[in-house]
């Protein structure tokens, strides 16, 4: 099993290699924190509730939820719309998934368009923010779905430091910061 190295602490970084609830969680939470904050998010709610399973966040009560997301070290900085959108997403993968998260990218062994295609379907998972997760999948888990590069677009290109699909170690951090940094000051440019 590969482990993904992806916020500075051994015990998430191993909720996120097992988990594949808490990795999609980490990626659904990453939007205006750090990185790492995102990533480590899912192995607060686990040690604040007990559990990261779809169906028990599903069936959790929304205002207590919200209050987990509040407790500090906060779990986001918007605890109240992050709170509800983590409820989302698991009671979608409850309904459409039996509950298994990986069923999104393994059921009826689909090509890498239609692991997309799932992911975009998933609430707050925008095309970027799919096609990202989908890298993550093939770059780092070994996901070989037919197209899957072509599919992440940019994303899955070899070689590259775009986003958190080619994050390694600490080094690899450090070069999608810059490639980032690069591409924002780009844009205003």
């Amino acid at each position: 099993m590969t482990t993904l190295h992806l916020t500075g602490d051994a015990a998430a970084d191993a909720l996120l290699s097992e988990n594949p609830f808490a990795l999609l969680v980490g990626m659904l939470l990453d939007q205006q924190i750090a990185m790492e904050t995102a990533f480590a998010g899912p192995a607060k709610i686990r040690d604040r509730i007990g559990a990261l399973d779809p169906a028990a966040i599903a069936g959790y009560d929304a205002d207590a939820f919200v209050l987990v997301f509040r407790q500090s070290p906060a779990v986001h900085r918007f605890p109240g719309s992050m709170a509800k959108r983590v409820q989302e997403v698991a009671a979608v993968i409850v309904r459409d998934w039996n509950g298994d998260t990986a069923s999104i990218w393994t059921a009826e062994h689909p090509t890498g368009p239609e692991v997309l295609r799932r992911l975009k379907a998933l609430p707050g998972f925008g095309e970027q923010k799919a096609k990202i997760f989908l890298a993550l999948l093939g770059k780092r888990l070994g996901v070989d779905a037919d197209g899957w590069r072509d599919a992440s677009a940019p994303y899955g290109e070899d070689g590259a430091y775009r986003s958190v699909a080619d994050i390694v170690d600490p080094e690899s951090v450090t070069r999608v910061r810059a490639t980032k940094r690069a591409a924002k000051a780009a844009a205003k440019a």
